[in-house]
């Protein structure tokens, strides 16, 4: 079948029938080709991986017309490229040159809340905030919390299995789906999954779609599982002199069978700018290697008895100094400070973070390793991340405008992958691996995984019209 697209100079133009029937499906004024337009939509916010040229972008409103969409495409043979706000940070989200973006942050209602049944059904555009402040008012909780809550999107989130600050006790993203409508490559709509507590009937397809970064289908409508709100939270944060003692204390509230609401880690470095940004002190004092910021939701006489357990492992295990507080003021100051970081790194330069998840006995050699690559690579490398399940965010900067430092920040990157792979980790813990991490993938992976993988992505998508060159290359090249 030849493509209805073409490119040249720059520019991708897709053929007049398929934009006469694209339009006919969203209306015109959602159908977008003006180059100085559709360049917004061009990549996400990772700034390595490779991004081509979309020939349109549409941005339908609801499944009906998400059907038309892949319909209209799979007849022209273009390929779609799902995408959300774009705040993804592995490239899944890059257009491919002459493919159309299908952006679906028009498809932004809380269908349905269900108190009774704590669950939530929602379309992909709804912003991951807007969703936890409108189930609060029911006396509920959603926990999936990305550092970018504030503006990422449900289906992104679905889409790269996120995580965030709360995973350590509450889980990731696929933890909270009960339920998926997934707009399949033929235009045919898959309902799977369930509204009950329990449900084991066939595959469990819609953990497939979870974290398939938009490679099996587009998801147009998620049932979502959620918990009764937690109590105001009581902070504990725990300085250290040393990074192997913050990491022995890890451990340790592991192995005491503590499960904090939150336990996060920041190294000297993203310390430092973080007070410099905020213009604020964390308490930590000069000297200190790493900040743990820990928290229980279990409120009163609970929260109060597991703060205390780990105040004491972490002074057992040479905190130098630690705090506890009930304050709510006081609590969210430490929490912004922790999800200030990448803003605040932005003061020295451009950032490139990376995403590995190594067992949580192995933090601080992570975050030796990571001072290490970044004294050899003559760059600063900032690393935060969430301490409870092992996934850190090693996080480097460069100057945009040097070609030699950009260089350097790809070889920083990759060395640190390599090491999380030796301290016996994964390349992606939350981020997923799109277009950055695909050679990462296979070699995580192996042969046999990946097959299996290309042989999952034929049955449901055989004429790889979905996001096609994320996560791995479908024709096995």
């Amino acid at each position: 079948m030849a493509h209805a697209r073409g490119y040249c100079a720059g520019v991708a133009v897709i053929s007049p029938d398929l934009l006469a029937a694209l339009r006919a499906a969203v209306g015109p004024t959602a159908v977008l080709v003006d180059p100085d337009v559709t360049v917004s939509y061009q990549r996400d916010m990772m700034p390595l991986a490779e991004a081509g040229v979309p020939g349109a972008v549409v941005l339908p409103a609801d499944t009906a017309q998400v059907q038309a969409v892949v319909r209209a495409c799979a007849g022209a043979g273009v390929p779609i490229v799902p995408r959300g706000a774009g705040s993804g940070l592995s490239g899944a989200a890059n257009a491919v040159d002459g493919c159309v973006v299908l952006v679906t942050t028009r498809l932004d209602r809380i269908l349905e809340i269900d108190p009774d049944n704590r669950l939530a059904v929602v379309q992909p555009g709804v912003v991951n905030l807007d969703l936890r402040d409108a189930v609060a008012k029911h006396g509920l909780f959603y926990p999936p919390d990305p550092s970018s809550y504030d503006w990422c999107t449900i289906g992104g989130n679905l889409s790269t299995n996120a995580g965030g600050l709360c995973c350590v006790k509450y889980g990731v993203t696929t933890d909270a789906v009960l339920g998926l409508e997934v707009v399949l490559a033929d235009g045919e709509v898959l309902r799977t999954g369930r509204r009950t507590v329990k449900g084991v009937a066939g595959y469990d397809l819609a953990r497939l779609f979870v974290g398939s970064e938009g490679t099996l289908g587009v998801i147009t409508e998620a049932t979502l599982a959620l918990r009764p709100l937690p109590q105001a939270p009581g902070t504990l944060v725990a300085a250290f002199g040393a990074t192997d003692a913050a990491g022995a204390a890890v451990s340790r509230v592991v192995r005491e069978g503590v499960v904090p609401s939150l336990m996060e880690i920041m190294d000297a470095t993203s310390i430092a700018v973080v007070e410099t940004y905020l213009r604020t002190e964390l308490g930590a004092g000069r000297g200190c290697a790493a900040l743990l910021i820990c928290q229980s939701d279990a409120g009163g006489e609970a929260a109060r008895a597991e703060l205390a357990v780990i105040e004491q492992v972490c002074r057992d295990a040479g905190a130098e100094l630690t705090h506890v507080t009930f304050d709510p003021a006081e609590s969210a100051m430490f929490l912004t400070a922790r999800r200030a970081v990448l803003t605040a790194l932005e003061i020295y330069g451009a950032w490139l973070t990376d995403d590995v998840c190594v067992p949580r006995t192995r933090i601080a050699e992570l975050i030796a390793g990571c001072e290490r690559i970044g004294a050899e690579v003559g760059l600063r490398i900032a690393v935060v991340g969430h301490a409870g399940d092992g996934n850190m965010h090693p996080t480097i900067v460069y100057d945009p405008g040097s070609a030699d430092e950009f260089a350097r920040a790809r070889t920083a990157f990759d060395e640190i992958l390599a090491l999380g792979m030796e301290l016996g980790g994964t390349i992606t813990g939350e981020h997923g691996v799109g277009r950055i991490k695909r050679d990462w993938l296979a070699r995580e992976i192996g042969p046999i995984a990946l097959r299996v993988h290309r042989e999952i992505k034929a049955a449901l998508d055989p004429g790889n019209l979905f996001n096609p060159g994320s996560m791995f290359s479908s024709s096995g090249r």
